[in-house]
């Protein structure tokens, strides 16, 4: 590995995890720093920021103060490169305004489009991809010289598993905990094998401790994270046993029933049986799954590469009904992918309705470069088609999250209270086992975020609950 960073990116397996120590007094220069995309990238950003932390760098929201901006990208989406490029120029004002000032790409739009930030456009001083953020320090050094510094190299062992997160933007009542990195479903319009590299799963003791740990900071609530949980595999070899995703979530759940316990995200292909038997029995493992569908019909998925059928993926949603009857499903959905037809499109929109969907992630097809897809097919769905069948879609599973809301309307569901109301701050906000947002009028009864409540849901929304305090 280059830079001399070869020794940091080795994972050290079974290495204790050390919570960190927030000393603000520390601090001699401070980074300000935005993320995009999936979740992975949020609680990459609490990796990013541990390691600053180490090198006396602060945290800041206030961009005037910072003596380092960084952006931590998706590549997903044509979308969210264009927000992040926009972004990018405005710091330029930031760089004229204050000398020394460094911007940093971090994550996979750095991974992707290294030198074309770097060279062509000349938007940034470093770019670091996902699995290089350990070399931040030499980097940055580099940077403050006035070289271009860059990290973009892959690892099929980087976990970041000894590295405490610091939780930025936090409500210190729900956190994200990464399990693995990388992917190795090669779906033909996702970049993510390529700017994420191959799966690795991260030692299970580390993820323990960091949970334990976050437990008894106060925290109720953990996510635990990968592109595939249901593929996560890692031996111990102390005793030379295989620990599984099942047998991970029991740990996580075991540690206190006061503690609940989701994760994201499931392939279709990987969720078992025994994951869907733990999750049933454990009351604090949150009964809610998403399963990304991605389309309904079978030769689009065979295009897409989702080793799966029409046929396959209604059985697993029978099955997960069957073993967690009241386990609430989601998923993402792509219109418009290449050779798509109406008939193909009409084959989701059933899959939709069978499937029953609590909430869906939907989306027109954008090519990105690089990916199998780009290299296979035509997109030769025109954009306006694409958009079309995207507002069918979205009109579908408004009706479809509206059902399952009014199905609520009379049940009594323990919330977690994890702040107040956006729309009114005379109201509570929480989620559900299922993983429904609730709202319910604050009154005097004593409430304070990071309690579990029962509430009595008496009306809804397509997206919320409304409903009144019953007990603690």
């Amino acid at each position: 590995m280059d830079l001399g960073a070869k020794e940091h990116n080795e994972l050290r397996q079974g290495e204790a995890y050390q919570p960190f120590n927030n000393d603000p007094n520390q601090y001699k220069k401070h980074f300000y720093i935005e993320s995009y995309g999936c979740a992975m990238n949020f609680a990459d950003s609490e990796v990013v920021a541990a390691i600053l932390h180490d090198q006396g760098f602060g945290a800041t929201k206030d961009l005037s103060k910072a003596d380092l901006i960084l952006l931590n990208t998706c590549s997903i989406r044509e979308k969210a490169e264009q927000t992040i490029r926009k972004r990018l120029t405005e710091f330029r004002k930031f760089k004229v305004q204050k000398s020394g000032l460094l911007v940093g790409v971090l994550g996979c739009m750095a991974e992707r489009l290294k030198s074309k930030l770097l060279e062509e456009e000349k938007l940034v001083d470093m770019v670091v991809g996902p699995d290089a953020y350990r070399s931040l320090p030499i980097l940055i050094e580099e940077a403050e010289t006035g070289q271009k510094a860059v990290n973009v190299l892959l690892s099929r062992d980087e976990t970041y598993a000894d590295i405490a997160p610091i939780r930025l933007d936090s409500n210190s009542v729900s956190a994200f905990v990464s399990i693995m990195r990388g992917c190795n479903n090669m779906c033909s319009f996702c970049v993510v094998p390529f700017t994420r590299g191959r799966e690795r799963s991260r030692d299970a003791h580390s993820i323990v401790a960091e949970s334990v740990d976050l437990f008894e900071k106060g925290y109720k609530e953990i996510t635990l994270l990968g592109q595939n949980v249901d593929s996560y595999y890692w031996i111990d070899e102390t005793n030379d046993h295989a620990i599984t995703f099942a047998e991970l979530l029991e740990k996580i759940a075991l540690i206190s029933p006061q503690l609940r316990v989701r994760f994201s995200t499931s392939h279709p292909k990987d969720i078992t049986d025994e994951v869907l038997y733990t999750i049933a029995k454990y009351s604090n493992i949150c009964n809610y799954i998403h399963l990304p569908v991605q389309s309904g019909n079978n030769r689009i998925l065979q295009l897409m590469n989702r080793t799966y059928s029409r046929e396959w993926y209604k059985a697993k949603v029978d099955r997960i009904r069957e073993i967690i009857p009241d386990c609430g499903i989601s998923t993402d959905i792509i219109t418009g992918f290449c050779t798509e037809t109406e008939e193909d499109h009409q084959d989701t929109v059933e899959i939709m309705k069978y499937s029953r969907y609590d909430y869906a992630y939907m989306y027109f097809y954008s090519e990105r470069p690089g990916t199998l897809a780009s290299k296979r097919f035509e997109d030769d769905v025109p954009e306006e088609e694409k958009k079309r069948r995207l507002t069918e879609i979205v009109d579908v599973q408004y009706q479809l999250s509206l059902k399952s809301n009014q199905n609520d309307v009379g049940k009594t569901f323990r919330i977690l209270v994890d702040g107040e109301s956006k729309k009114d701050t005379g109201f509570w906000k929480g989620r559900n086992d299922q993983n429904k947002v609730a709202v319910f009028e604050k009154k005097d009864h004593g409430i304070k975020v990071g309690d579990y409540v029962d509430v009595k849901i008496n009306e809804c929304t397509k997206g919320t609950l409304l409903g009144e305090f019953v007990k603690f």
